[in-house]
């Protein structure tokens, strides 16, 4: 919803000229939390021609929505909410920015100094609120509409949105405090008449602050001795995890062109799918680097590693394994290495470097043997064979008929159009896509929130992906993060969203089945029932009025129904949520099925293989 300005509701002149400056930085959307303290800035932003605003009920899951929102639009999110618990509840939603590096602009209204530690209602210690979880936090104090106090408010926005979006992104807290009246006689709309103002602003339209944040790149000397490093080496990987960078996919090709190296790609690093040059990725990394005859003669020397941790655990245990030399590029200048390898940290902007060194090693004639080497074509061989063992499992009884959680990512790949976005949740669903999801031209992108990895707010991020109207969204989650996020569809019954939900109902925690908390089952434990108390978790809830309830569609589907199902719900109207219902044992076996089928291929192949 656009919203135009009123001139009937008034706002003090300072929010006025503060949320003007935020549009001014680039914030387009704000999503605003009712509350009373927030008022001047509510009635400031929903005022202002130049952001669209969105009123969500729930302060946790509008922060989710804003990171989102921010993720799929590529810009910072402006969320407002009121003072007290409130601002606590956006805590969760502030941690996943913090860590995912999504650039939001977190706006918490105060009571004033004078009405702070006395028992004022709706007053608690709001400074550094979220500690160190994000990049910058800032006190607005209470100001009036003197020239000098309309230019401080105006240089703390200004530097707030900068700073959100600079790398690495990341959320920025602003503490407004507001003193009553709330609503003043000022009327709303821009300040451009006002004289004050305009003794502030530099020029019309300019922003009163404005940065330019150059990008980290290498310097040539720097950049030859970590091509002469990759020369030497031949059996190299190029690991990319989750990155969102448009310009990525197609620099890492261009480099595993120049090295011949394989690109395990996580599906987050959107390097997967897409129109680049795909011949060297690799899709089936995770059953790739699982344990077995094929990886022991396929460990490599090198990897370099573009973007966070990826999410195959399997990968990051046989880096351990391994102990190759390492290269970890991050542009946002961090440190992000789980394995607890020795490494060599480079900190610059990932496309670019990929570009630079890839320059480089063609100048220097590539590696030795890379274009035609046998250690690449054994990788690119290995992800076909399993791909095909994958698919033909798939097509086979007893997964063809029974229920498989992974199932939607083998049906999107090819469904969604470009634009399209999978959003997967945070617990099993993403290490499905992670594993299921096939390489392929579409221009889909793949999110999740695993800056912090919490199933909390995952329907909401969908949603609020939705909202940025860049194509259709596809939510696959599990039933623990549906119930956790109930509120969420809140948002798209207010706001007229549309968007499909794959709900992967197995009555509980489905991931514990793979993890060492099964065992607490063994009669050893001597706990009976202590695995389906504390992890299981039944809840036997009926999915179908509750959803109903809230304005959206629901619909169980068996498995011959769900690629019909998802071709009509991709593009309609409204949230379609579509139930397929497992068994948490029965998947757990599937699973493995699965996985031993890869196995058996990438075995066969293993006796033609050599160290």
């Amino acid at each position: 919803m656009t919203t135009t300005g009123r001139a009937a509701i008034e706002a003090p002149d300072a929010m006025r000229a503060f949320v003007d400056e935020l549009s001014r930085a680039g914030i387009r959307d704000a999503v605003i939390c009712p509350g009373s303290r927030s008022t001047p800035l509510a009635l400031a932003l929903r005022a202002h021609s130049g952001l669209r605003c969105r009123v969500l009920l729930d302060e946790r899951a509008a922060g989710f929505f804003a990171v989102g929102l921010a993720k799929a639009s590529r810009r910072p999110v402006a969320v407002l909410c009121t003072s007290g618990t409130a601002a606590v509840n956006l805590a969760p939603a502030v941690v996943e920015a913090f860590h995912g590096r999504v650039p939001l602009v977190v706006l918490t209204a105060d009571r004033p100094p004078e009405l702070r530690d006395r028992g004022a209602p709706q007053t608690i210690d709001q400074l550094r609120l979220y500690g160190s979880q994000v990049k910058w936090f800032a006190e607005v104090p209470v100001v009036g509409d003197a020239v000098d106090e309309l230019a401080h408010v105006r240089s703390l926005a200004g530097r707030a949105a900068a700073t959100a979006l600079a790398a690495p992104s990341g959320p920025v807290h602003l503490n407004v405090a507001l003193r009553e009246p709330l609503i003043s006689a000022s009327p709303l709309g821009p300040l451009a008449d006002d004289s004050r103002d305009r003794a502030v602003l530099a020029r019309e339209g300019a922003p009163f602050v404005d940065a330019i944040g150059g990008r980290p790149t290498l310097a040539a000397a720097d950049i030859t001795p970590l091509s002469d490093r990759m020369a030497a080496t031949e059996r190299g990987l190029i690991v990319a995890g989750p990155l969102d960078d448009p310009d990525l996919p197609a620099a890492l090709a261009r480099l595993a062109a120049a090295t011949g190296y394989p690109i395990l790609a996580d599906p987050l690093s959107q390097a997967r799918v897409g129109p680049h040059d795909r011949s060297h990725v690799v899709a089936t990394g995770d059953l790739l680097a699982r344990p077995g005859r094929w990886i022991d003669v396929h460990r490599p020397e090198l990897v370099l590693r573009f973007g966070a941790m990826p999410t195959s655990k399997p990968i990051l245990q046989m880096l351990q394994a391994t102990r190759p030399a390492l290269l970890v590029v991050d542009g946002g200048g961090g440190w992000r290495e789980s394995a607890l390898l020795p490494a060599t940290f480079v900190h610059a902007d990932e496309a670019p470097f990929a570009d630079a060194l890839a320059a480089e090693l063609r100048g220097q004639g590539g590696i030795e043997g890379s274009a035609d080497s046998r250690w690449t074509s054994d990788w690119l061989t290995a992800d076909r064979a399993a791909a095909g063992a994958l698919a033909g499992w798939l097509a086979r009884p007893p997964a063809s008929t029974e229920p498989l959680e992974p199932l939607p990512f083998t049906l999107l790949a090819e469904m969604l159009p470009d634009g399209g976005i999978i959003w997967a949740g945070s617990s099993m669903p993403v290490r499905d896509m992670d594993t299921y999801l096939p390489a392929g031209p579409r221009a889909i992108r793949c999110y999740s929130n695993r800056g912090a990895n919490g199933i909390d707010g995952v329907v909401s991020s969908a949603l609020g992906a939705a909202a940025a109207d860049t194509g259709p969204v596809v939510l696959v989650v599990g039933d623990v993060s549906f119930l956790h996020d109930l509120n969420a569809l809140v948002a798209a019954r207010l706001h007229h969203l549309s968007a499909t939900i794959v709900l992967v109902n197995n009555d509980g925690g489905g991931i514990f089945s793979f993890l060492p908390q099964a065992s607490t089952d063994d009669p050893g434990v001597g706990l009976p029932d202590a695995y389906e108390e504390l992890f299981g978790t039944p809840h036997g809830i009926d999915f179908g009025p509750i959803v109903r309830a809230f304005g959206a569609a629901h619909k169980v589907a068996e498995p011959h129904e769900l690629g019909d199902a998802l071709a009509r719900s991709i593009g309609a109207a409204g949230v379609q949520v579509i139930e397929i219902r497992t068994e948490r044992a029965r998947n757990l076996a599937l699973h493995r099925q699965a996985t031993a089928a890869v196995a058996a291929a990438l075995n066969a192949l293993a006796g033609d293989s050599r160290p």
